[in-house]
């Protein structure tokens, strides 16, 4: 699922040149994103309209020749070992999902606190017996209950952000995702209170302070997104 990816996607497919058919699903690119694609001869390119992540991913994942789905965003990398850990699965159980380690990096440096550090996102999975929710925004695996994903040697690199400019596009696209799926509305001494709470959380709560500037980056951005999010709501309900 990409969009715009010209600036990560070559180190994208080159972790992934092993692979025997990577699926690259365009929601409307105008850069080279397509063009690069097209250099990998393992990359089939779809373009279809984005209809929120999780359904996004969903709708790329059934255009595979394979069940096996291994979900990637065109800014994350598959390093070495986690690339040896992926070719050495059997996958004869349909229903065993496995995780990956995902760490974030933020303009050329690893982030590990402010809730950057490193997650484990379940990732490697049949799509005959699981599929992403149909959330918007941070959508995940949908697990049965009581399931838990094997979890696999390796990591998976993020580069968040290339320069300061992208929280701005990234948190506008967010924001107005996020508004779509909430029907809450607060006054505003509430929504500014809860934008002050985000930055507190991710700042001093899980310790951004530590990552210097990026961590300040990231809170404020955090606190952004909230502030944002509501004020849309509402901004609507006050017009209509």
């Amino acid at each position: 699922m990409v969009r715009d990816a010209a600036a990560t996607l070559a180190a994208t497919l080159d972790s992934v040149c092993d692979f025997g058919e990577v699926v690259v699903y365009d929601n409307g690119s105008q850069d080279d994103t397509l063009s690069i694609a097209a250099r990998y001869a393992n990359v089939s390119i779809y373009k279809g309209e984005f209809r929120g992540f999780g359904p996004t991913r969903n709708s790329a994942a059934a255009l595979a020749r394979n069940d096996w789905i291994f979900s990637l965003d065109a800014d994350e990398v598959v390093d070495a070992a986690l690339a040896a850990s992926l070719s050495g699965l059997a996958l004869d159980k349909p229903g065993v999902t496995y995780a990956v380690e995902r760490r974030n990096y933020l303009l050329g440096k690893r982030v590990r606190h402010g809730g950057w550090g490193s997650q484990w996102l379940t990732r490697l999975y049949n799509r005959a017996t699981h599929r992403f929710t149909a959330a918007a925004v941070h959508e995940k695996l949908e697990l049965k209950p009581g399931e838990q994903p094997v979890r696999l040697a390796g990591v998976l690199r993020h580069t968040a952000m290339r320069d300061a400019g992208d929280f701005l596009v990234k948190m506008h696209r967010y924001t107005m995702l996020k508004a779509g799926e909430s029907s809450r509305t607060y006054p505003p001494v509430v929504i500014f209170l809860k934008a002050f709470w985000a930055f507190s959380r991710a700042y001093f709560l899980r310790l951004g302070i530590l990552d210097g500037w990026r961590g300040l980056l990231i809170s404020v951005s955090e606190a952004n997104g909230v502030f944002y999010k509501y004020m849309v709501i509402y901004s609507k309900r006050k017009q209509s």
